[in-house]
């Protein structure tokens, strides 16, 4: 995936959508795109509308479908599938990759087996009616042992660090870590969600 390209498509969809000059841009978002996209796409937009303000919310999936059906904020990021009244633009698909701590016996191993996930404590990512592993597991009549539940990545990472299990995170939120962890393709490719830009049809960007 170039980010460039993303980042170009996503300011052209915005500005086709408004044509700002000055106001402000309430986005909704998780935290992967908020630390790891959104500094870029911000400083590029300042280039050209440098009178505009941001308000970022940070949430779940739900929680943003919430937030776009109040207009609570302008657009937001989410994933495949959401309500059929938004109007949605495809802009990235997020690989689900193992996270082991860096002792782990199977750290040097080229991808990490679908039924080692079973065998040891499984830390997992889920909130809610976000349950995109739950899912997976469940189609792959594979059965966890899970010890914790949380929407927080970065808590699930530093547990993987001390060694607490292991762990299935999107590839995105895995980008520039300050964490001792080793990071492992699954033998069976999964893909976690689609980075969409959503808003309600016919919705524009108050000015």
């Amino acid at each position: 995936m170039s980010l460039c390209a993303e980042y170009e498509k996503l300011q052209t969809k915005v500005d086709d959508l408004h044509g700002l000059k000055a106001g402000l841009i309430r986005i909704g978002t998780f935290s992967s795109v908020a630390t790891h996209w959104l500094p870029k796409v911000i400083k590029a937009f300042q280039n050209d509308y440098s009178q505009i303000e941001y308000e970022i919310l940070l949430g779940d999936y739900t929680e943003i479908e919430k937030w776009i059906i109040e207009r609570r904020v302008d657009f937001g990021f989410l994933r495949l599938p959401t309500l059929s009244q938004f109007e949605t633009m495809f802009l990235a698909q997020d690989e689900l990759m193992v996270v082991l701590p860096e002792a782990h016996p199977m750290a040097e191993a080229d991808v990490f087996p679908m039924a080692a996930l079973c065998k040891e404590p499984f830390l997992l990512l889920e909130k809610d009616k976000n349950i995109v592993v739950s899912d997976i597991f469940r189609k792959n009549q594979l059965k966890p042992d899970i010890r914790f539940t949380t929407w927080d990545d970065y808590a699930i990472m530093s547990m993987v660090e001390a060694g607490l299990g292991i762990s299935i995170l999107p590839s995105l939120v895995l980008q520039r870590i300050p964490y001792r962890i080793v990071i492992k393709k699954l033998e069976m490719p999964l893909i976690g969600k689609s980075v969409l830009l959503c808003l309600i049809k016919g919705n524009v960007l108050k000015q």
